[in-house]
C-alpha cells in the first residue's frame, strides 16, 4: 500500500467512504519495505492506492509513480509487480514507458472508470470526458503490448437513463476490457450523490442492467480467453486443489481475477514458483492445462 486517504465514495473501498486527504509514503520507505519482503521470499508485489495517479504530489509536488515503479522493478528478486486503481484523470503517461521496458512489471492495469456517458460522468464528478477516456485506453494499449485492462463499472446510479445505460453497453462492447466487474448503485447517507440526487432507479431495473452488462462482459471475456488456447504463458502456482495445481498469469491479480487450472499428471510443481505452461482450454473465467 503506497498511499492513504480519499474524499469520495468508491467501489474499491472496503467501506463506503474513506475520509481525509491523500497521503503518500516516500519512495525510500516503499522501496525499503519491498526489499524486506523480497528478502523473506516474496516474489510478487501489488502496488495499491486509492488513486495511483496522485502518488507523490503531496510529497514531491509532482507525480512520482513512474519513478517509484522503476525503482521497485529494479530490486533483485522482484518477479512480478502489478498496479491497482489508477484514475484516468491526470494519468501519468510516463508510466507507460516503464511498464513497456521493465519485464517484471505486469502488463496489467486497473483503471477506475465507473461509467462512460457524458451525462453520468458529470453527475458522478469523474473530471473526464468519454473521449478522453477512450484516447487514454487507446494510448495505453498502443504503448504496452498485450496489456490486460481491468475496470469496475456502476449501473443504476441516480438519474441514470436507459440511454446512459445503452451508452455504457456500447462502450464496453467497443473497449473490450479483459477484466471487468460491475455493481449496482446503493445510496450511502452523507455522500454527495445522496445529498444532491434522488435514488430514482428501481432495484429491479438496477438488477436488469447489471445482469445485461455482465452477460455482455462474459461473452467478451470468453472470446479473449479462447485466444490464449495453444499459447505458452508463465504462471505462478498459488495452491493445490483436488487434482489441480492452481496458478495465475501476469494478467490475473489474486482473488479478483481468473486462474489457471493445471491438471496433475505426475509432475511436481512447487507453491510460489513460476512455470511456463501451454493453455489447452478456456472458459470466460479460467484457463486450463490438461
Amino acid at each position: 500500500k503506497i498511499a492513504e486517504g480519499c474524499n469520495r465514495a468508491c467501489s474499491y473501498c472496503a467501506i463506503p467512504i474513506i475520509t481525509g486527504k491523500y497521503k503518500s509514503r516516500t519512495i525510500e520507505d516503499i522501496v525499503e519495505e519491498a526489499q524486506y519482503l523480497v528478502s523473506t521470499g516474496v516474489k510478487e508485489l501489488q502496488i495499491i492506492a486509492q488513486d495511483l495517479t496522485y502518488y507523490g504530489i503531496d510529497l514531491y509536488k509532482e507525480n512520482k509513480l513512474a519513478e517509484l515503479v522503476e525503482r521497485l522493478a529494479d530490486i533483485p528478486g522482484v518477479k512480478w509487480l502489478r498496479l491497482h486503481y489508477a484514475y484516468p484523470r491526470q494519468f501519468p503517461y510516463d508510466l507507460l514507458r516503464v511498464m513497456r521496458e521493465k519485464e517484471n512489471v505486469c502488463a496489467y492495469l486497473d483503471l477506475a472508470l465507473q461509467h462512460s456517458s457524458e451525462h453520468m460522468l458529470k453527475i458522478m464528478r469523474r473530471g473526464i470526458t468519454k473521449e478522453e477516456m477512450e484516447t487514454l485506453i487507446t494510448q495505453i494499449r498502443n504503448e504496452v503490448p498485450n496489456i490486460h485492462l481491468r475496470t469496475t463499472l456502476m449501473v443504476g446510479h441516480a438519474d441514470e437513463t436507459e440511454e446512459d445505460f445503452k451508452d455504457l453497453m456500447d462502450f464496453v462492447r467497443r473497449m473490450r476490457f479483459e477484466r471487468m466487474g460491475a455493481f449496482m448503485y446503493s445510496e450511502e447517507e452523507g455522500t454527495y450523490s445522496a445529498i444532491h440526487y434522488e435514488d430514482n432507479v428501481s432495484e429491479e431495473e438496477k438488477q436488469r442492467r447489471l445482469e445485461e452488462l455482465m452477460t455482455l462482459q462474459e461473452d467478451i471475456a470468453l472470446e479473449i480467453n479462447r485466444e490464449k488456447i495453444g499459447k505458452t504463458l508463465k504462471v505462478i502456482i498459488d495452491r493445490e486443489e483436488d487434482d489441480y495445481y492452481i496458478g495465475r498469469t501476469e494478467y490475473d491479480s489474486p482473488e479478483v481475477d481468473g486462474e489457471v487450472l493445471i491438471k496433475m499428471k505426475g509432475q511436481k510443481m512447487m507453491i510460489g514458483e513460476f512455470y511456463d505452461v501451454i493453455i489447452t482450454d478456456a472458459d470466460a473465467f479460467d484457463l486450463y492445462v490438461n
